[in-house]
């Protein structure tokens, strides 16, 4: 069996969209028709290279989507064939098993426990929760990574409370369910901090209480402005950028908490005082928010069926996978906000 998909032959260059030959099964190990996946700022990072020399060219991408079980493989008993599911790359139950490479004209492309920029896909059993079909596959594809790992900043990473003052740099993808996270989490005021007008209005739509163009305003008088303090409760960044790593663990107050989820570049660094830190401030990473997929999709799919939050305009830009390469400079151009590559 053949699928087409977009393949990551070299690094900052567009990827190839080709037929490949997806090889049998292996134990925990499920075939996935992949009918929504999304284009996220993790694939752009490993397509320029943001952690280093790639060691497994060629290979597959895309971690979150949503689709339907075609045929499951050895041992696997959490999924089975015909369901819905989340396609997330944080770990559930089940069995990971050995990572798949496909046949590409004589040449093997690798892959890891989950790609979904292809048509089919062979997933671990562990990266797989099954879904109600009346959610659709888009919301699975949010429900994977933008809202799990958004709201897993807030409630995992900086453990927001009541009344907290809460500012998030960088509010596309991620950023924006961070935003939603804080505002379900009743943290007073959200910041919502971009260079781009029309996300920082999608984000006060969602729950900022204030705005700022950080190319129009110092972000530390901005911030005095609101709060009446040049410091913050909690700092979420997600840019990735060294002069706002730095901006950010600065606003942050004496006990406060600074939360990065933008990746760095691995050739950079980054310069600040550590002395706040002996004294009650915290700067932390963020790894997907430290999201429980397989109980928290199911809780805030709850929420969202009560009216808490709707994920109705998340979606900015869809295309096809031929039209990859366009969605992701979309991305890079910043005009978007969550890209789907959506399939019949």
């Amino acid at each position: 069996m053949k699928t087409r998909a977009a393949i990551l032959v070299e690094q900052k260059k567009d990827l190839v969209v080709d037929e490949i030959e997806i090889p049998k099964l292996e134990h925990g190990k499920v075939l996935v028709e992949i009918k929504s996946t999304r284009i996220c700022g993790s694939q752009l990072g490993e397509i320029d290279g943001v952690k280093g020399p790639d060691r497994y060219l060629p290979h597959l991408l895309g971690h979150e989507a949503g689709g339907i079980v075609r045929e499951v493989g050895p041992l696997v008993t959490r999924v089975k064939e015909g369901e819905h599911v989340v396609c997330h790359w944080r770990p559930a139950p089940g069995i990971s098993g050995p990572c798949p490479t496909y046949n590409w004209q004589g040449a093997l492309v690798n892959a890891g426990h989950i790609t979904t920029f292809s048509q089919y896909s062979i997933i671990s059993e562990s990266r797989l929760t099954p879904i109600d079909p009346k959610y659709g596959h888009e919301v699975s594809a949010l429900m994977a990574d933008t809202i799990t790992t958004g709201f897993g900043v807030i409630s995992n990473d900086a453990k927001v409370r009541i009344g907290q003052s809460v500012c998030i740099i960088g509010v596309g993808g991620i950023g924006l369910g961070a935003v939603l996270g804080a505002k379900l989490a009743g943290a007073n005021p959200i910041i919502a901090v971009d260079l781009f007008e029309h996300k920082l209005e999608l984000a006060k739509k969602h729950g900022a209480t204030h705005c700022v163009n950080s190319s129009e305003v110092n972000l530390k008088d901005a911030v005095f402005d609101i709060i009446g303090r040049p410091e913050v409760d909690v700092i979420i960044e997600g840019t990735g950028s060294p002069e706002m790593i730095e901006e950010a663990y600065d606003l942050t107050s004496s006990q406060g908490t600074c939360v990065l989820f933008g990746v760095m570049r691995f050739d950079q660094k980054v310069s600040f005082n550590t002395l706040p830190l002996h004294f009650g401030r915290t700067l932390t990473g963020s790894e997907g928010g430290q999201s429980r997929p397989h109980t928290d999709i199911t809780r805030y799919l709850g929420m969202m069926d009560a009216g808490a939050f709707n994920l109705e305009d998340f979606v900015s830009h869809r295309f096809c996978l031929d039209e990859i390469n366009f969605g992701i400079n979309r991305m890079r151009s910043g005009e978007s906000i969550h890209t789907m590559i959506n399939f019949n």
